[in-house]
């Protein structure tokens, strides 16, 4: 398994925690905010940092916000 990518279990429950979060907020639908809302949460706990990453105190949640900011929203 290639290390860089999350699993199909983290895209399925980004998707199932996004859902649930807009239902929370009165949607029936989900919004790109409601992605962001959840990400950290849900996909955190999925990176290994690198040692380098540990030295520089890069968290989880870093990872996840830059991505969430590099990443075109379609």
């Amino acid at each position: 398994m290639d290390p860089r990518r999350s699993s199909p279990r983290a895209s399925i429950a980004l998707d199932k925690c996004s859902r649930a979060y807009a239902w929370l907020q009165g949607r029936n639908y989900v919004e790109p905010d409601d992605v962001r809302a959840v990400a950290s949460m849900v996909l955190g706990h999925r990176i290994a940092l690198s040692y380098n990453a540990l030295a520089e105190q890069v968290t989880q949640q870093d990872v996840v916000n830059h991505l969430l900011d590099v990443v075109a929203i379609g």
